[in-house]
């Protein structure tokens, strides 16, 4: 991303940027810094620069050594970021000795905690605001206001306390499907979560349904602001002119409860050989839902972000019956794509329902049927929706998003 015409002049203040991981590819410090307001960038930890970097990610097979190699934030200058490496490898330990669910939530709950407090140790530098991410800021968000900094939290999926109700409901509908374990620490991180919204000036939201979501968990609403995302598209795919038959199905994302596997399980066994179905992603089911899945679908596994591309090219239709998302990015990526999507409420997508795909009910693999046999009848929708789906995603951009981001910081409501 470069500077340009499209970002505003210096619309709010210099901002230090916490974040843990290369959510959206740094998307937001690499506005921050085109825009000229990124004070600072704390991260856990970065790609190797130079030809260390591109030696290691060139001839090593460890997949997640390949994506922590993966993790170069384009753009901002290495001065500018601070990262912890012995923090990022205790907190990477961590996680993966989890056998349960609240071990696992306990690396969150540590994690967070042990980021923001190398940040504060850092300082804040010249910054006159903070940018953090839902559970990994509450103490630096504290931090800042009891400074008079600007603080800002940004919700990236609906909060923990709604995201746990839908998965409970979904374990309960489909048993087997996943393995759950009674998580004695999820009321802690939910409440971390709240605590957070309290401590934040500005709460960014990447749909409504986000904020509905923090509305419905008792949340200050007036404090939020929706902001969707915009994605970067690599190659430029053209108008699907008529379905094949039978027709494709794509789907792209973790296979599991909340991404509505067993809805596609049910509509792929309901239409047969009048569509094939393809997953992609990584599998979070047990192994017999797995058996039962591959009776049906296509399961390709994770691949690497390139190569999504090509799916996303063979593709009719794109598919995501999600149960609880923030802004699933995928969705924005399928219409820059051509695909008509089919999603729910919940994935708290910018698809508009009848135009560019259609928006289902949550847990109804009827209503997706209902739209897949409508797309088959009738070729000149599928074009037609096509059409609009890349229409659509030129208002999605990374473009589009750095100027809702920065009028948002700037106090302008999108």
């Amino acid at each position: 991303m470069s500077a340009d015409s499209a970002f505003p002049a210096n619309p709010a203040p210099r901002f230090a940027v916490a974040q843990l991981g290369a959510r959206m590819h740094y998307a937001v410090p690499r506005i921050l810094h085109a825009a000229g307001i990124l004070e600072r960038l704390y991260t856990d930890i970065i790609a190797p620069s130079g030809c260390l970097g591109g030696l290691l990610h060139r001839f090593t097979a460890n997949e997640r050594l390949r994506r922590v190699l993966a993790r170069v934030p384009d753009g901002i200058p290495r001065a500018k970021i601070a990262q912890f490496p012995a923090f990022a490898l205790e907190y990477h330990r961590r996680q993966t000795a989890a056998r349960s669910a609240a071990q696992l939530t306990a690396a969150y709950l540590w994690g967070g905690r042990e980021f923001c407090r190398r940040v504060i140790e850092r300082g804040s530098g010249q910054a006159a605001g903070v940018y953090t991410f839902n559970s990994a800021g509450l103490e630096l968000l504290r931090y800042a206001r009891e400074r008079g900094l600007f603080t800002v939290m940004e919700q990236t999926i609906a909060p923990a306390e709604v995201e746990q109700r839908l998965l409970a409901e979904e374990a309960e509908a489909f048993p087997g499907w996943e393995a759950r374990g009674d998580d004695q620490l999820r009321a802690e991180f939910a409440a971390r979560e709240r605590a957070e919204w309290e401590a934040a000036d500005l709460i960014l939201c990447g749909s409504e349904f986000v904020r509905w979501g923090i509305s419905a968990c008792g949340g200050p609403t007036e404090r939020c602001t929706v902001v969707p995302y915009g994605v970067a598209t690599p190659v430029s795919l053209p108008v699907r002119a008529a379905p094949h038959r039978p027709l494709r199905v794509l789907t792209v994302g973790a296979v599991g409860l909340r991404k509505g596997a067993p809805y596609i399980h049910q509509a792929a066994r309901a239409l047969k050989a009048q569509a094939v179905f393809r997953l992609v992603g990584p599998f979070s089911l047990l192994p017999n839902a797995v058996h039962q899945l591959r009776d049906s679908v296509e399961l390709v596994g994770p691949v690497p972000r390139p190569d999504v591309w090509k799916h996303y090219a063979w593709a009719d239709v794109f598919l995501l019956p999600s149960s609880c998302e923030g802004s699933a990015t995928v969705c924005y990526e399928a219409l820059a794509a051509g695909l008509p999507v089919i999603t729910t409420p919940n994935a708290g997508s910018v698809v508009r329902d009848g135009v560019d795909g259609f928006i289902v009910p949550i847990r109804n693999s009827q209503a997706i049927v209902e739209k897949l046999e409508l797309l088959l009848s009738r070729p000149e929708l599928l074009a037609d929706t096509s059409r609009n789906a890349l229409e659509r995603a030129t208002q999605f951009t990374v473009e589009k998003y750095a100027q809702r981001l920065l009028g948002a910081l700037a106090g302008q409501r999108p």
